[in-house]
């Protein structure tokens, strides 16, 4: 899953990509290196200046729309509004990405309406909320369940058992030891019988336990890439495609060897 970001104050691209004929040639790119999902966003998860839904629906919906009609490939919105995910599935993306853990009422709604697929994310507060000190009783334990909960209120709405990914949020109200944790327990998430996604590229858990700036995380975004395949997760959201298809292709050769 390559990551898009139509933000001017992305944590990781700074904006490098908000033009939008740089971040389509930025699609064909990925696309050409191996992305199977393209995942579309256009509010930066974290703290920063407010965003109104007009403004995002303006930098997402004319990216959507043109992929869509430019390349066979599935789209995702990574959104957690309904308004947005709606429109967007209007124009031909078929998966929400959303961290807030389904806090729209509507979103799953939509979602079931549209016959999308969902990615059920756990996050301690909400988007774009500082969490300087998250508590959890028992973290991975508490994560599965609440992503258990999230799963059972997309399948009491309709949405199917093969619709629904689960994401156990790093850096999303967790400590950098707390994403690692959970990163050692994807098993554990991949136990609930749903897709894991994994969201490690670039993030700060890895700038803090390593010492890094965020443009010198690649090869940690690899390393936690390559932690997360070998325990289950099969969707890797990432900034360095090319790196990452490497990756995967090799640790499919090695996994295969070993049956």
């Amino acid at each position: 899953m390559a990551i898009l970001n139509r933000t001017p104050d992305s944590f990781s691209e700074k904006g490098k990509y908000y033009a939008i004929d740089d971040l389509l040639r930025r699609s064909e790119q990925v696309i050409s290196q191996g992305a199977d999902i393209l995942d579309i966003g256009g509010v930066k998860a974290g703290p920063g200046p407010e965003v109104s839904q007009a403004e995002e629906l303006d930098r997402v919906l004319p990216v959507v729309e043109r992929l869509a009609k430019s390349f066979d490939i599935p789209i995702s919105v990574d959104t957690w509004s309904a308004t947005v995910a709606e429109e967007s599935f209007r124009l031909g993306a078929c998966i929400g990405n959303d961290i807030s853990g389904f806090q729209d009422p509507h979103y799953l709604e939509v979602a079931y309406k549209y016959g999308a697929c969902v990615v059920a994310t756990h996050i301690r507060l909400a988007p774009r909320v500082a969490d300087p000190q998250p508590h959890y009783n028992d973290l991975v334990n508490d994560v599965v369940g609440r992503l258990e909960e999230l799963s059972n209120m997309a399948l009491a709405i309709g949405i199917r058992p093969d619709q629904i990914i689960v994401d156990a949020g790093l850096d999303l109200g967790k400590t950098s030891q707390q994403s690692l944790e959970l990163l050692r327990a994807t098993d554990k998430l991949c136990a609930l019988g749903y897709p894991v996604l994994l969201s490690a590229s670039n993030k700060t858990f890895l700038g803090d336990l390593l010492g890094l700036e965020v443009e010198l995380r690649r090869d940690a975004s690899l390393a936690s890439a390559g932690v997360g395949v070998a325990l289950g997760a099969r969707i890797l959201r990432v900034h360095d495609v090319i790196g990452t298809r490497r990756l995967c292709d090799g640790l499919t050769l090695i996994l295969e060897a070993l049956r």
